[in-house]
């Protein structure tokens, strides 16, 4: 491993540890040129070639950064860490490449990220529904939400509601 400060490529591994559900090793490396200690991270490379297939027919390479931005997108301002919404990208991750090899439509991953932000946060969902499903009209919108009041009586627990009787 090249050392981010001198360029060096001696370095010796002080720390190895298991992260993001054992997706990831954490290595902790310190130069044995200029002494100073830096951090590594591995991961299993995704060149698996999956590309999307746009509404348009068009393709384009899957990204999960382009997938985990959305979600964060929609929680923006949400009490949810980075940690639940990267656990919710791989639930989609996972569904994905268990169905598909090659090519995903994107109206899979639009289905695959909604429903398991409606069960996370009503807002959220509400958040990325409206640009997912493209609402045209304030109805639109007004109605996805009655939708949500309407079909769904478990709530999550602290989970804020949309709307309140008065």
């Amino acid at each position: 491993m090249r050392c981010p400060y001198c360029k060096e490529q001696q370095d010796k591994v002080i720390d190895s540890r298991s992260t993001e559900g054992g997706a990831v090793i954490r290595r902790r490396r310190k130069c044995l040129e200029c002494n100073r200690r830096y951090t590594t991270y591995e991961r299993v490379e995704t060149t698996n070639k999956l590309l999307v297939v746009k509404k348009d027919g068009t393709r384009e390479p899957y990204e999960r950064e382009k997938l985990f931005a959305s979600v964060r997108h929609a929680c923006f301002k949400l009490p949810h860490s980075a940690e639940t919404l990267g656990s919710l990208v791989d639930e989609v991750e996972e569904a994905v490449f268990r169905e598909f090899e090659k090519e995903v439509p994107s109206s899979f991953l639009g289905d695959a990220v909604s429903s398991r932000l409606r069960k996370l946060d009503k807002v959220a969902y509400l958040r990325f529904a409206s640009l997912y499903l493209q609402f045209r009209l304030v109805d639109d919108f007004i109605q996805e939400a009655r939708n949500i009041l309407d079909g769904e009586h478990t709530d999550v627990v602290g989970q804020q509601e949309l709307f309140k009787d008065e």
